[in-house]
């Protein structure tokens, strides 16, 4: 409906629930829920008829969901949805025809073009980041958000935020659940960030009930023992209720007062999705109760009753609605989907691409000093690159100096716990290189908020042993940002980790698991074995457009072989280019991090029996150098492929096997590889040298391999 004058129609109370909104506000209220819901029942029906191929619902979920539109600001303030959020986004402006691209697949569909399933939000003109099916794992994320308006505060940058911008975080109840959810909100309380949890509980996550998800069967009852939040409750199925309480709440962290989160109890009319039956575990009685709380057909009624819109009017409203939705179905049934051609497209970033030569300075390098380690070269060119980018923030467990700055001068500095980021925090301040708690998906989560909003974090997760907490983040998160919002959003994130054996570290302080993660698309992974290659390497993910793990070795940090001179502020190695550290004309050794100094001393050792191995230094793991490999490979006819990780179902068995694609013509033997056994990493020295390949593992390979 048009806005217009009614002087002669009722307003809320001045001192009841929605006393500031206008007969023409709440019309437009009860046309969003209309809409949210026809579109619901639109699709319904497309599924059935196999014209989309899933379907989820935001029934029910209406009035609450149209309240934070009304009140949050598109394109100013930010937004982490779940799948619930119809009525939300379309307040927000997102159209009913962009909802069906979605559901249909189109090409043209601005959340994913056509990558993702169906109500799972994302538009870059109104600030919604791309959503994922994964439950909980926006919570990180948007504190993350959020605590970029404070960083951006702290350092003086106004460009890209607003001055009271809010951040909103919604969620299912049954999502509170995850570890997440209270890791959030743990560092949002911690650090007053102005960040709004809306809690929709519609009483069911599928078809557990909420008092099995939550103790005590509410989620707002257990998080008021957390400092600096506010916490309303309110029934989400009435909208001046619901516009009352989500002002009090946006306000509350547009004034920096802290995180506020919002229990609304609304209805699920419909059964989880359509691929569930909710007359398996829901008796009539308690759908029927939900249904006489139904906003969609409750707020009509009290419209007319209080004088807001006659009868007529909310006819035509219908009439109006159901034109839109079948106006936007037949537009989105005629889109066409994204070509085959498209798949690779925002895989990486389209953009910069750090294997080209615009990252490879290395035949240039600008040496001075002495020769140094390679910890000492890592934190040179985190301080180099945190001079150039005002934006790059440096945090994690026990990173810094010091948490408490007052101690600064006073004492050493902790800097890590292998002192990589020691002086970090002296030279650029708490605002940019501070602690994390001991949550490693916090760390990961918080750094893809911080990147979707143009920060450039380098983050420690101090073991790979311990990085599994994050994983979620890292696989379902930090990786497929850019590929699933077709790249409208991205997290150029660099999360450096220790890893690595050879340290009598045993199980939990030894694991080399590279392949779980170059099996990502989406992610680069780094691994260098010498301190000139490290400090370029790293130069180079930084300055890249796509997230990157870095693995350090840890018995690499400090040994004498590898050290480097400084090469310069702007030394950089590209991606996928691999270093021949030994030639050689019998053997070829594919191989990186810690194995590589064995297999040159392998290759040194055997010299003298007249058998020549040429080492090659991956470098990086994804991508890989397979030029540079294939050509070796030709030119020996024999290769071998050493890495520290077990045996099977390793990180090499993917080079073996490409080797074997592509250069099987020229092969005069079968690849073999040397590797660790499949086991764990035993604490005993001679379990632990029994156990990780030695010199001797290559020396042997070396010469049987040369009796074929």
């Amino acid at each position: 409906m048009a806005t217009r004058t009614l002087p002669d129609r009722k307003s809320p109370s001045p001192s009841g629930p929605g006393a500031r909104l206008s007969s023409e506000q709440l019309v437009a209220a009860y046309r969003n829920m209309l809409l949210s819901r026809r579109i619901d029942d639109k699709e319904v029906q497309l599924k059935r008829q196999n014209k989309i191929f899933f379907q989820i619902s935001g029934a029910g979920h209406e009035a609450i969901l149209t309240a934070a539109g009304m009140i949050l600001k598109p394109a100013y303030d930010w937004f982490y949805t779940y799948y619930r959020d119809r009525a939300l986004c379309l307040e927000l402006g997102v159209t009913p025809a962009e909802m069906l691209y979605e559901a249909v697949g189109a090409a043209a569909d601005p959340a994913s073009g056509g990558r993702q399933m169906p109500s799972h939000w994302g538009h870059k003109a109104y600030n919604i980041v791309s959503a994922s099916s994964p439950t909980g794992t926006q919570f990180l994320q948007g504190v993350g958000s959020a605590e970029a308006t404070l960083r951006a505060q702290l350092l003086d940058i106004s460009e890209g935020f607003q001055k009271d911008e809010v951040v909103l975080v919604t969620t299912g109840e049954g999502t509170t659940s995850e570890g997440e959810f209270w890791e959030s909100l743990n560092t949002a309380s911690n650090l007053k960030l102005p960040v709004v949890y809306l809690v929709e509980d519609n009483g069911y996550a599928i078809s557990v009930p909420v008092e099995v998800n939550t103790a005590g069967g509410s989620i707002s009852k257990l998080v008021r023992s957390f400092p600096n939040v506010l916490v309303e409750e309110v029934d989400g199925c009435d909208l001046l209720a619901s516009y009352d309480t989500m002002q009090r709440a946006v306000e509350y962290a547009r004034q920096r007062k802290g995180p506020a989160l919002v229990h609304a109890q609304v209805i699920r009319p419909y059964s989880h999705s359509l691929s569930d039956d909710e007359t398996m575990y829901r008796p009539p009685t308690e759908r029927e109760a939900d249904a006489a709380r139904d906003p969609v057909t409750k707020f009509p009624k009290w419209l007319v009753s209080e004088g807001h819109a006659t009868e007529d009017e909310i006819k035509k409203i219908q009439e109006e609605v159901d034109e839109v939705v079948l106006a936007a179905t037949d537009d989105a049934l005629a889109q066409p989907q994204p070509g085959p051609e498209t798949i690779y497209y925002g895989v990486y970033s389209p953009d910069v691409d750090p294997t080209s030569e615009q990252f490879d300075t290395e035949d240039d390098p600008q040496f001075s000093g002495e020769p140094t380690t390679m910890v000492d070269l890592l934190n040179a060119c985190m301080k180099d690159e945190m001079r150039r980018d005002q934006k790059i923030l440096v945090f994690g467990q026990d990173i810094a100096d010091v948490s408490r700055e007052q101690h600064l001068g006073k004492v050493k500095g902790k800097g890590g716990v292998f002192k990589v980021t020691w002086g970090l925090q002296k030279e650029f301040g708490g605002a940019r290189v501070y602690n994390s708690p001991l949550a490693e998906a916090n760390i990961v989560g918080r750094a893809i908020g911080l990147a979707i909003r143009g920060f450039k974090p380098v983050v420690e997760i101090q073991f790979f042993d311990y990085i599994w907490p994050a994983y979620m983040q890292l696989r379902d998160e930090l990786a497929t940002m850019r590929w699933r919002s077709n790249n409208n959003f991205a997290a150029p994130v660099v999360v450096r980790t220790t890893y690595g054996g050879y340290i009598r570290g045993a199980i939990y302080h030894s694991q080399t698991g590279a392949s779980i993660f170059t099996h990502c698309p989406g992610l680069r992974v780094v691994c260098p074995a010498t301190a000139l290659d490290a400090n370029g390497l790293l130069r180079t993910a930084i300055r890249c457009d796509d997230p990157v793990l870095f693995l350090e070795h840890k018995h690499l940090y400090r040994q004498t072989y590898n050290k480097s001179r400084y090469p310069g502020a702007n030394f950089m190695i590209p991606f996928g280019k691999a270093k021949v550290v030994r030639e050689g004309s019998d053997v070829t050794v594919v191989t990186y991090g810690a194995t590589v100094q064995r297999a040159i001393a392998a290759a040194n050792a055997v010299a003298d029996t007249a058998i020549s191995v040429e080492v090659i230094d991956l470098r990086t793991l994804s991508p890989w150098d397979r030029e540079t490999v294939f050509e070796s490979v030709k030119k020996n006819s024999r290769v071998i492929v050493g890495y520290e990780d077990s045996i099977s179902w390793g990180y090499g068995a993917e080079i073996a096997a490409a080797i074997a694609d592509e250069c099987f013509p020229w092969l005069d033997a079968p690849v073999k590889r040397v590797a660790s056994t499949d086991t764990f990493v035993g604490y005993a020295p001679r379990l632990e040298d029994a156990i990780l390949p030695q010199v001797a593992d290559f020396t042997q390979a070396y010469e049987e391999i040369m009796k074929f």
